[in-house]
């Protein structure tokens, strides 16, 4: 693959193509030897505070999530649509139980400017130090959305991760 450094908001209807189908893989970890990846299907590139972020959200009952509040950093990786396997994989167990990158077949790569991993197989990779955080509140949310995705009242907290880096490959995501 030919990994170059990229423009975040080049790609844009590509990057959100893919992360609602395959969908995307967020890589968590403590900057040294532990790191989980879990599927995410929702995300939002942008600016806010004059600066280019990545918003992702992740339940507070997620292995990730711990990961996240502690270290606050995380890479976005989107693979292939014929890896579309791994990603399901990733999102269907939990880091508690096993290694998901093994069980995927995945490889761990050092990223260039935060301390966990991307994922060396991605063709868009996105390194994020997180800069704020909110929570989803019921009170303020339409009753058909909590009734289609918070049944269990496990509501998101929102991660906003400053774009400190972000490489893909031109070729790979322009031919999607």
């Amino acid at each position: 693959m030919a990994m170059s450094n990229i423009d975040p908001f080049a790609y844009t209807s590509k990057v959100m193509q893919l992360t609602t189908r395959p969908g995307a893989l967020l890589v968590v970890g403590d900057g040294q030897d532990k790191a989980n990846v879990m599927a995410i299907g929702w995300c939002h590139l942008g600016v806010i505070w004059n600066q280019p972020v990545c918003v992702v959200y992740v339940r507070p009952s997620r292995y990730s999530y711990t990961f996240l509040e502690k270290w606050g950093q995380f890479t976005f990786n989107l693979l292939p649509p014929a890896m579309q396997d791994k990603v399901l994989l990733c999102g269907s167990r939990s880091g508690r139980d096993g290694d998901k990158f093994t069980a995927a077949g995945l490889t761990k790569q050092p990223a260039e400017k935060v301390k966990v991993p991307v994922i060396k197989e991605a063709i868009w990779q996105c390194e994020c130090e997180v800069i704020h955080h909110n929570d989803i509140i019921a009170g303020n949310l339409q009753q058909e959305v909590i009734g289609r995705f918070y049944q269990q009242g496990d509501f998101h907290r929102c991660y906003y991760g400053l774009l400190v880096s972000c490489r893909g490959d031109r070729e790979a995501i322009q031919a999607i």
